[in-house]
C-alpha cells in the first residue's frame, strides 16, 4: 500500500467549521474552488466531495473535480475491503443521486469511520452504519501513459488551433494557439482592461510552452475528465472542450451516449460510455458536434474549418492507440535488453545479504511505513475521544491534529536512525574476513 500522502491533508484541515450566518468560512470554500466550482464557494454548499477532492489534488493525484460524492463511484480502482486511506461512498436518504464521501480511518462489521468533511458542518472523524457503505475506491497513479495522452492530444490542439488571430467576427477576440485574451487574463489573475489590453495582447503573443500546457491541463483537460477516459475517447473530448467549452463538450457526450444532457458529468455518463465500443461512440460524437457547429450563427464563416477540424480530430482519435501501442512495445523491447543487468544486480544484492547487509533496498522495516502510523493515527482520532474522558484526559481535535503531525515527525526520525546504523553494521560485517585474514 501506498503511503496515503491525501490523508496528510485531511488530517491537516481537522476541526474546520462551517461558520453561520452570511460569513463563510474561507477554508472550506478553497475545496471547492480548488476543483474547479469559484461560483459555488460558499461552506452552504455541499462540500464533502470538494474536501476529498481538494485534499488528493494537493498531494498529487487527480480528483472527479465534481461536487456530487457518488462520482466516486467510477473514480480510481476499487478496493475489496474498507482499507485504510481508501475512498468510501455512502448513501444519504433515499434519493439515488446523493451520498456522502470520506477517507477510511477505520471499521468493523457493523459500522465505519471517516474522516471526512461536511460531516456535523465540519472536518471531523465520525462513523456510519455500513449497511451504507456503497463502494470504496483507490487512487490510480498519474503515470506515464496519462501523461503521454494528454501530450499527444494537446499537441493535436495547437496543430488544429494555429498561431495568432483576431477576427472581429470571433466572439473570442485575440487568440494564440487557442488561447483567448480572456482565458489568459484568468491564468495571469487579471481582468483585461483599457490600460492594460496592450501589455496582455503582447503577452499573449508570446505566451511559453510551460504557461500553455498548464492552461490547457488545469482549464480544460482536468476539467473536461478527460484523464478517466479511455485514450481515443479523452482526445476528442478534450479537443471538444477546447472549441466548445468544457460544459458544452459535456453535453455532446451526454447526447452521443443517450443519457440526460444537463452539462454535469457523473456515473451515468461514464456508465454510457462503457456501454459502447469505443470508435463507434467517437463517430456518434462527431456527428453530434458536427450538429452543433451547423446550428451556430457563424457556420457560415467558419463552418467549412469547423468541419475539417471534426474529420482530423476522429482520424487522430482513431490512431491514439496504435501509436501508444508501438510506444509500449519499445519500451518492452528496451526493458527485455535490461533483463540481463537486473539478473547481475540480483546477485550483487545477494551477496550483500551473505556480508551482513539487508539484501533488497526495497524492502523497508515497519516503522518506515506510513501506513503503519497511519493506522496509529486512526486509533487515536478513533478511541480516545471515547475513552479519554474516562480517564480523566482532555481530548480535543487538536490535540489529535497535533498528535498525528508529531507521529509523522518521530516516525521519520527512527527511520533515518536505524537506516545509519543498519549501514554501519553491514560495513562493519563485511570488513570482518579481510580483518581476520590478516
Amino acid at each position: 500500500m501506498a503511503d496515503e500522502k491525501w490523508m496528510a491533508e485531511g488530517w491537516g484541515e481537522l476541526g474546520q467549521r462551517e461558520i453561520s450566518g452570511s460569513r463563510d468560512n474561507d477554508r472550506i470554500a478553497a475545496f471547492i474552488r480548488e476543483v474547479g466550482h469559484s461560483r459555488h464557494a460558499r461552506d452552504e454548499t455541499p462540500w464533502c466531495a470538494a474536501f476529498v477532492g481538494a485534499c488528493l489534488e494537493r498531494a498529487g493525484y487527480s480528483s472527479t473535480r465534481s461536487l456530487m460524492a457518488r462520482s466516486y463511484l467510477t473514480w480510481g480502482q476499487p478496493t475489496q475491503r474498507p482499507q485504510l486511506g481508501a475512498i468510501a461512498v455512502l448513501t444519504r436518504g433515499e434519493n439515488p443521486a446523493h451520498g456522502h464521501v470520506g477517507f477510511v480511518v477505520g471499521s468493523d462489521n457493523a459500522r465505519i469511520w471517516l474522516l471526512g468533511g461536511n460531516q456535523s458542518n465540519s472536518v471531523n472523524v465520525t462513523s456510519f452504519a455500513r449497511q451504507r457503505l456503497l463502494g470504496c475506491r483507490w487512487p490510480v497513479e498519474v503515470d506515464a501513459t496519462s501523461d503521454d495522452v494528454f501530450e499527444r492530444a494537446l499537441l493535436h490542439v495547437l496543430k488544429m488551433e494555429g498561431g495568432y488571430t483576431n477576427d472581429p467576427v470571433d466572439p473570442g477576440g485575440p487568440t494564440n494557439k487557442g488561447i483567448t485574451l480572456a482565458v489568459f487574463a484568468k491564468f495571469k489573475g487579471e481582468r483585461v482592461r483599457p490600460d492594460n489590453r496592450s501589455q496582455l495582447i503582447s503577452e499573449l503573443k508570446s505566451i511559453d510552452a510551460a504557461s500553455l500546457a498548464s492552461i490547457y491541463r488545469r482549464g480544460y483537460w482536468d476539467e473536461a475528465d478527460c484523464i478517466q477516459m479511455p485514450p481515443a475517447l479523452a482526445l476528442m473530448h478534450f479537443d471538444t472542450a477546447v472549441n466548445h467549452g468544457v460544459t458544452g463538450a459535456a453535453r455532446i457526450l451526454q447526447e452521443a451516449v443517450s443519457v440526460e444532457v444537463d452539462g454535469e458529468i457523473g456515473p451515468k455518463t461514464f456508465a454510457g460510455v462503457r456501454k459502447m465500443p469505443i470508435l463507434e461512440l467517437i463517430r456518434i460524437y462527431a456527428r453530434v458536434r458536427e450538429g452543433k457547429y451547423r446550428s451556430m450563427s457563424h457556420f457560415w464563416r467558419f463552418g467549412k474549418g469547423w468541419l475539417n477540424r471534426v474529420r482530423k480530430t476522429v482520424k487522430a482519435a482513431e490512431g491514439i492507440d496504435a501509436a501508444m501501442e508501438r510506444d509500449r512495445q519499445s519500451v518492452q523491447r528496451e526493458a527485455n535488453l535490461n533483463a540481463e543487468f537486473k539478473e547481475r544486480d540480483m546477485e550483487t544484492i545477494s551477496r550483500d545479504t551473505e556480508a551482513g547487509g539487508s539484501g533488497n533496498p526495497e524492502l523497508k522495516w515497519w516503522g518506515r511505513s506510513m501506513t503503519i502510523w497511519g493506522a496509529l493515527i486512526t486509533a487515536a482520532a478513533t478511541v480516545l475521544p471515547t475513552i479519554g474522558p474516562l480517564l480523566g484526559l482532555d481530548v480535543s481535535e487538536a490535540f489529535i491534529r497535533e498528535l498525528g503531525q508529531e507521529v509523522v515527525r518521530v516516525a521519520q526520525a527512527m527511520a533515518g536512525l536505524l537506516g545509519t546504523m543498519m549501514t554501519i553494521y553491514g560495513r562493519v560485517r563485511a570488513d570482518q574476513p579481510l580483518r581476520l585474514a590478516r
